[in-house]
């Protein structure tokens, strides 16, 4: 690879961990390519940026961004996952993908200026994806005006059944009508 080609793949490299909100590194030694093409149309559906990068080029690309922070773990086969809108998603497809191929290992990762581990990973595959949270945002939102109509609504109706109570009260102290 000429070094100039080297240079344009760092500086981009770079400018995608820059954007991205999640980047998890994993080790795919082991897998098949059937295994890993299936791997990367999961991570593809759900807008996830997979990339396999020689090590040097990686911590080249990572120096003055938050993957400086685990360059330690670059050691051996590496491939990025690198997630723009959603970063639960990434979390949740290689934690349910390493399950079910042990050779898939996830090293490390990087949110928001910190290192993430394995546990912390994990932990954070469990969490709602996003579109789950939206849901129960708009059910909540949903809910409020919803419990606000029927109380709303209630008053006119005891009022009228409070009319008929005094209604039947009347009645009853007059007598029956001749």
């Amino acid at each position: 690879m000429k070094i100039e080609h080297k240079k344009t793949l760092v500086k981009e490299i770079s400018e995608t961990f820059q954007a991205a909100k999640v980047i998890i590194v994993t080790d795919y030694k082991g897998l098949d390519v059937a295994s890993l093409s299936n791997l990367r149309n999961l991570l593809r559906e759900s807008d996830i940026e997979y990339r396999v990068v020689k090590n040097t080029l990686l911590k080249r690309a990572a120096e003055g961004n938050d993957l400086a922070l685990i360059t330690d773990c670059l050691k051996g086969p590496s491939a990025v996952a690198c997630s723009f809108d959603d970063p639960v998603a990434p979390a949740k497809i290689l934690t349910r993908f390493a399950k079910e191929n042990e050779n898939l290992e996830i090293k490390a990762g990087v949110m928001e200026g910190k290192a993430l581990d394995l546990d912390a990973i994990k932990a954070l595959s469990n969490l709602p994806s996003r579109d789950q949270l939206l849901g129960q945002l708009l059910s909540v939102m949903n809910g409020v005006p919803t419990a606000f109509v029927r109380v709303l609504n209630g008053v006119p109706q005891q009022f009228l059944n409070l009319l008929l109570a005094l209604k039947d009260k009347k009645a009853a102290e007059t007598g029956p009508a001749e």
